[in-house]
């Protein structure tokens, strides 16, 4: 048996825990900072499903009111399909989803739909299903460095994305909170970071040498 060689299998996709944890700390998290006002939309996507189901649970009894936003690759929407993931006696999918395909967003959607997301579908944990494309999310992950400084993967551009697209239309006042998982410095091997050259240009090294008391290496030699 795994714990008698001293290990266990986590099993985030199946085990209730993953949407417990979230439900107990990050749903409470979003309570207290919203503590006094409205919030109208809170926008997210989903790898195991842990982070919506959970906060969905929270957020449904303590910010009734809140729209819940769930959003997945254009490409690969296998929760907007309406098709039932075959899953084995331990819950763990039999296969691959038949709507998934190959996408960019990197840590979103694996190709079956996780059981702690299903307990979350089937507990209505969201109110709309969006889906993004991957370029458009890596163009707003670009966006939120270039001009806000928050370095994020490409799922929290395209979460990003959808949040902009309801700002759009929502009523000047709207708060939307949007879910940015992750950090992009796991991504620098990936696409989003495909047009970012390898060292400095002129213009970046004068910057770096502009802040008083600072000396910018020399270069290696060739």
């Amino acid at each position: 048996m795994p714990r008698q060689n001293g290990w266990f299998l986590a099993s985030q996709f199946e085990t209730a825990a993953n949407a417990i944890i979230h439900e107990n700390t990050t749903g409470r998290e979003i309570v207290k900072d919203f503590e006094g006002r409205s919030l109208d939309y809170w926008v997210t996507g989903y790898g195991t499903g842990g982070t919506v189901t959970g906060v969905a649970r929270t957020l449904r009894k303590e910010l009734p009111n809140t729209k819940i936003i769930l959003s997945e690759p254009d490409v690969a929407a296998i929760v907007g399909s309406g098709v039932a993931q075959e899953r084995n006696t331990d819950n763990t999918p039999v296969g691959s989803h038949p709507s998934w395909a190959p996408h960019p967003i990197q840590g979103w959607t694996p190709d079956f739909i996780p059981y702690v997301l299903q307990d979350g579908i089937d507990n209505k944990c969201f109110d709309e299903l969006r889906p993004v494309n991957g370029a458009e999310g890596m163009h707003w992950a670009k966006e939120l460095a270039s001009k806000e400084g928050i370095i994020t993967g490409i799922s929290g551009g395209s979460t990003f994305k959808i949040a902009i697209d309801i700002a759009k239309s929502a009523a000047p006042g709207t708060n939307i909170l949007c879910m940015l998982a992750d950090t992009g410095e796991r991504y620098l091997s990936s696409p989003l970071f495909a047009d970012i050259a390898e060292v400095m240009s002129d213009e970046e090294i004068a910057i770096s040498t502009s802040t008083p008391g600072y000396q910018f290496p020399p270069a290696p030699p060739a």
